[in-house]
């Protein structure tokens, strides 16, 4: 009891006195405390409101170190102002004491974590470092982009590879039968005119024969591009097996095809006499597409022109009679 009673005993000599009790002495040394007691406690406040915001922070514990270090430096501040007029000098040594503790402590954990502290990038490497990713990200969207126009390169190649006829450049029959398919659903929708031409290549096995497949594929490549040129662009033009083509003529009466199948027809004669691949001229068959038609009963009345055309000697026109 007379422990507690000594550490609270506040009738030491105060600090007045050795201040002579001069008001400006005591402005000055009061005034100061209090200051110095205010500017410490706004401090560690301020850090126990950064550690409670950030909890992703490694070493919050520090700064709360710090705190109790600034804290405890305030207190013997203000317990100087007190012993301005009372004397508790156990208090104040005890307070002294433990700001002593509490820097060393705060000293000793300050070396636990300098290897941290120092590992941190700095400003300088933390703006290298943004430039490097900014260039990297550059880089990779450069990247991306030439690869999204190979991709674009190499899917036009795949789409043309699966609707193209790879000897004559016309579209194969897979595409052309898709396409026929479209327009005889348009033709019956709207209500339009459709027709189409069967073409086959007359006396081509022989030209095989005697001549070998090499100038027979050139016989189909030349016969490809001479019906190329006559076709409107609003027309379809495939091969559907060896020498026999399929054009499909949109918005085309029998009348209008017929007439476009002669010219193709003259066509081909004439570049045959003018090239030196072997003569081959060209049988064709014309049927319009009629409301009952399917596109294996179109197909299949126009290929029976084209048999007609073949039985008359080859190198003529047929058409399926209007019915």
């Amino acid at each position: 009891m007379g422990l507690v009673n000594d550490f609270l005993n506040g009738d030491f000599m105060p600090h007045g006195h050795c201040l002579l009790w001069r008001t400006d002495l005591l402005i000055l040394h009061v005034g100061g405390d209090i200051l110095t007691f205010v500017a410490y406690m706004l401090i560690p406040i301020a850090l126990i409101r950064l550690v409670r915001a950030r909890d992703d922070l490694h070493f919050g514990w520090i700064f709360l170190m710090f705190a109790g270090f600034i804290f405890f430096c305030g207190a013997t501040h203000l317990l100087g102002v007190i012993n301005v007029w009372h004397g508790y000098y156990y208090i104040h040594g005890v307070v002294k004491s433990l700001t002593g503790l509490i820097s060393i402590t705060t000293a000793v954990l300050l070396w636990y974590m300098l290897p941290y502290a120092i590992n941190l990038p700095s400003k300088r490497q933390l703006q290298s470092k943004i430039i490097q990713l900014t260039e990297v990200e550059k880089q990779l969207a450069e990247s991306n982009l030439r690869l999204e126009v190979e991709v674009s390169k190499r899917t036009a190649q795949l789409v043309k590879m699966a609707t193209t006829d790879e000897l004559t450049g016309l579209f194969n029959r897979r595409e052309i039968l898709r396409l026929l398919a479209l327009e005889i659903s348009r033709s019956t929708r709207q209500q339009s005119t459709l027709s189409i031409m069967m073409l086959d290549l007359d006396d081509f096995k022989a030209i095989n024969d005697n001549y070998g497949h090499l100038t027979g594929d050139q016989t189909l490549k030349h016969a490809a591009e001479c019906f190329s040129r006559i076709v409107r662009k609003t027309d379809f033009i495939g091969r559907i097996g060896g020498e026999e083509f399929l054009i499909v003529l949109p918005d085309t009466p029998a009348t209008s095809a017929v007439a476009l199948a002669e010219r193709i027809r003259e066509a081909k004669q004439c570049a045959t006499e003018q090239s030196t691949i072997p003569a081959c001229t060209v049988s064709i068959g014309v049927a319009q597409c009629v409301a009952t038609d399917d596109q294996q009963s179109l197909i299949q009345r126009a290929d029976e022109c084209l048999y007609q055309a073949k039985a008359a000697g080859r190198n003529c026109v047929r058409q399926v009679a209007q019915q």
